[in-house]
């Protein structure tokens, strides 16, 4: 369900919306078969075909294992009050704990 959330998202993108359209306007749903559009009520827009959202399919993967990504990272970044001690007491070892997690977690 996360991928149809970000096809929808790029195609609102892609058609100069923003994601604050899901607010009230989109409704996804999943009733065990597979995500798809329930309500749809963009104004100025068409609800897209699923030829329109596949279009989206490699960046919407890539976004959503990007998210996957920066929530590990900020799992184990820490909290910032922590890390703001840490800075404080030993800057290179903070700048090298960071470092570690952002290359045993990289980005697509």
């Amino acid at each position: 369900m996360e991928n149809l959330y970000y096809k929808v998202k790029l195609y609102l993108e892609a058609n100069s919306k923003t994601e604050s359209e899901f607010d009230s306007n989109i409704v996804l749903q999943d009733d065990g078969s597979g995500g798809y559009i329930k309500t749809w009520s963009v104004s100025g827009l068409n609800k897209p075909t699923d030829e329109q959202l596949n279009s989206f399919f490699a960046n919407a993967t890539k976004e959503n294992n990007n998210n996957g990504i920066r929530r590990n990272r900020r799992n184990l970044y820490g909290n910032i009050g922590d890390q703001l001690d840490e800075i404080f007491k030993d800057i290179d070892a903070w700048k090298t704990r960071i470092q570690k997690i952002k290359t045993d977690n990289p980005k697509e």
